[in-house]
């Protein structure tokens, strides 16, 4: 495991305090969501790293043959490599909890490394995840903080997919809330607030 197993962006955070990875969305870059990191979580260490794959130039964190159609082989290999990196960040700021924040693709690869490594993360929020497989923990959900935001109408995450991740996540014991919006595949002001709420009460827990 390495710190420069991928490009990213760091930004400092309260001594001792969260350290918060962020994960963009395909075409994004490391650079795309360390802002709204900063806004939700503004004691918390940002670490932002940048997908290694490129789809027709737009970086993602993982291959896929189609909209919803997974490289799965590649998709395991981005988790243990992307796993590899998380915990030799935590490794070295010794963090008092460790956050997750991600969209679309990012959300995916995050979401793919909670079901690898449910140990690495304290909390984590996914905007509009896309799992279109059934996932295989690999330990357990129980106690873990996740918020899943999403719209009703999003054209690449049909919200039964949502539904049934959810469902899922909660048969798994994980404590998770929802943040809904009758919008497509953007973020709008209400996930946002959810994110807010959500990291604010995280670090109150001490999670």
């Amino acid at each position: 495991m390495s710190k420069d197993d991928y490009i990213y962006e760091a930004l400092p955070g309260r001594p001792g305090g969260p350290l918060l990875f962020v994960f963009h969305g395909t075409g994004g870059d490391e650079h795309q969501l360390v802002g709204l990191g900063r806004d939700l979580a503004p004691s918390a260490a940002i670490v932002s790293p940048r997908g290694d794959v490129s789809e027709h130039g737009a970086a993602r964190f993982f291959r896929r043959a189609a909209e919803g159609v997974y490289d799965m082989a590649d998709l395991a290999r981005a988790t243990g490599r992307m796993a590899g990196f998380i915990e030799a960040h935590v490794a070295a700021a010794k963090p008092s909890a460790v956050w997750g924040l991600g969209y679309s693709n990012g959300a995916n690869i995050l979401a793919s490394v909670v079901f690898a490594r449910p140990d690495l993360f304290d909390a984590a929020v996914l905007m509009h995840p896309l799992i279109p497989f059934e996932p295989q923990v690999k330990g357990s959900l129980a106690a873990k903080r996740l918020l899943v935001t999403a719209g009703r109408h999003d054209p690449i995450c049909p919200p039964v997919l949502t539904d049934r991740l959810l469902a899922y996540l909660r048969d798994g014991g994980a404590d998770v809330t929802a943040a809904w919006h009758e919008g497509g595949h953007e973020v709008r002001p209400n996930e946002i607030e959810a994110a807010r709420t959500f990291f604010g009460a995280s670090e109150f827990q001490g999670a």
